[in-house]
């Protein structure tokens, strides 16, 4: 999947936000610490320093939405943070009750909030939710 694919994706499935670029996912890309994990209508755009995995995105094209993509591209990630993390976080709109929950189904708990993080086109601006989840290595 080109970034311009990614771009289309990111763009449909976060229609009240400020969609990525085709350039600023090619730059992430180009980072030796993110890792890209994709299927044919999803994308997920990862981040591992120091112990320390963030989920950076996770768009499924709202046609394929709710056929398993993005729980298979949470599930994919976590199997790999296994041995390398000792903590993994991501951040999700406080109204974005389908990936709560998809996140908390996976043993993501909510540790912090960034008020107004979300700048919406035509809507109020919408917390962030930081999740975490700890991983035992063993």
């Amino acid at each position: 999947m080109t970034p311009q694919d990614m771009a289309r994706i990111h763009t449909a499935a976060f229609v009240h936000d400020r969609a990525w670029t085709a350039q600023e996912i090619a730059d992430l890309l180009a980072s030796p610490f993110v890792t890209y994990l994709g299927e044919p209508h999803g994308f997920a755009l990862t981040r591992l320093i120091a112990g320390e995995a963030e989920l950076l995105t996770l768009a499924v094209d709202p046609a394929a939405q709710r056929q398993g993509i993005g729980r298979r591209l949470l599930q994919r990630w976590m199997d790999g943070l296994e041995a390398q993390a000792d903590t993994a976080f991501l951040e999700v709109a406080a109204d974005n009750t389908a990936a709560i929950a998809l996140y908390t189904s996976a043993g993501f708990r909510q540790t912090a909030t960034r008020s107004g993080y979300y700048q919406r086109k035509d809507t109020p601006s919408v917390d962030a939710l930081i999740l975490s989840r700890q991983f035992t290595h063993g």
